[in-house]
């Protein structure tokens, strides 16, 4: 469904949205460039894609002292795939030299290519930790998408990540109707026979789109944020307490969430103060997971 109107429903109904409220995580696109190629990737990434660009160490330090003075507890990565942005290594130094970070990766060829400076940055700290992409349970299905034996090859580089002491989780996407605890059993049957450890957590998604898809979801009026919601559930939802810098050509944006990159009136630009000062109105289809759902790219 293209929303015509950024305020207000194809009724012509206020829109629901989120009030801003502290800052506790700050995410970072590290551009959509990815040595894989995935048909079903929410940023649309593969091999030398461009729709969001790489940013630098010397572009994101001061969004990084600036969140850190705001008194934010989480600094996290995503892209594309981070180990592919040439300054990553850099920005992940600084970083976590401040703040507690997450990164996602798929765990494959970029990572392993700065396996030993990751270790040196970490220097023994619990500072850094990695959330995995694995799409399925199998290696036949998994690598449809991911290349044929990358699905040993993340699950292998998961379990070395643990045994050097990093915190590790793992995120797979959800089809519908399906049971969860089923589906996660047989992750954790994955577990055992890769040594990965049996409490890794797991964090499923829903199928978000491509970027720029057009999905027919219902619209989240005024009214169903105080129908269906309440002020604890609101509070919940990653556009209170969270924002991503996004590089964009030349410019450098903020972004009310990591799932709405794609459209451009969720982008400010200024202080991350400024952007706080803000309220998200929920006009993108990506924003109904939340809502409905309780979708969350954090593990705060």
């Amino acid at each position: 469904m293209e929303f015509k109107s950024f305020t207000h429903t194809s009724d012509g109904v206020k829109r629901g949205y989120i009030e801003s409220g502290t800052l506790k995580e700050l995410w970072f696109h590290t551009g959509t460039t990815c040595n894989l190629s995935c048909s079903f990737c929410l940023e649309g990434s593969f091999p030398g894609n461009d729709r969001l660009s790489e940013p630098t160490l010397a572009e994101l330090k001061p969004y990084i002292d600036e969140a850190v003075s705001l008194g934010v507890e989480n600094l996290s990565f995503t892209g594309g795939e981070p180990f592919v942005n040439k300054d990553f290594v850099n920005i992940l130094e600084y970083a976590s030299n401040l703040k507690p970070c997450l990164v996602l990766t798929n765990a494959t060829k970029p990572l392993e290519n700065y396996y030993e400076k990751i270790l040196a940055i970490a220097n023994g700290k619990e500072n850094i930790s990695f959330r995995v992409s694995i799409d399925h349970h199998t290696a036949e299905k998994h690598d449809v998408e991911r290349g044929k034996g990358n699905f040993a090859k993340a699950l292998k580089n998961m379990k070395k990540l643990q045994e050097q002491g990093f915190n590790v989780s793992l995120a797979r996407q959800s089809e519908k109707n399906e049971d969860k605890e089923v589906v996660n059993g047989l992750f954790q049957k994955v577990f055992n026979d890769y040594e990965i450890k049996a409490d890794t957590r797991i964090i499923s998604f829903p199928d978000f789109a491509p970027p720029s898809t057009q999905v027919d979801v219902p619209e989240i009026t005024e009214d169903c944020m105080t129908r269906y919601q309440n002020e604890e559930t609101r509070a919940k939802f990653m556009c209170h307490y969270s924002r991503m810098i996004v590089k964009n050509g030349d410019s450098l944006k903020i972004f009310a969430c990591t799932l709405v990159d794609d459209d451009d009136r969720y982008a400010t630009m200024g202080t991350l103060a400024e952007s706080m000062n803000t309220k998200t109105l929920l006009g993108h289809h990506r924003c109904f997971a939340c809502f409905s759902g309780g979708a969350s790219c954090s593990e705060m």
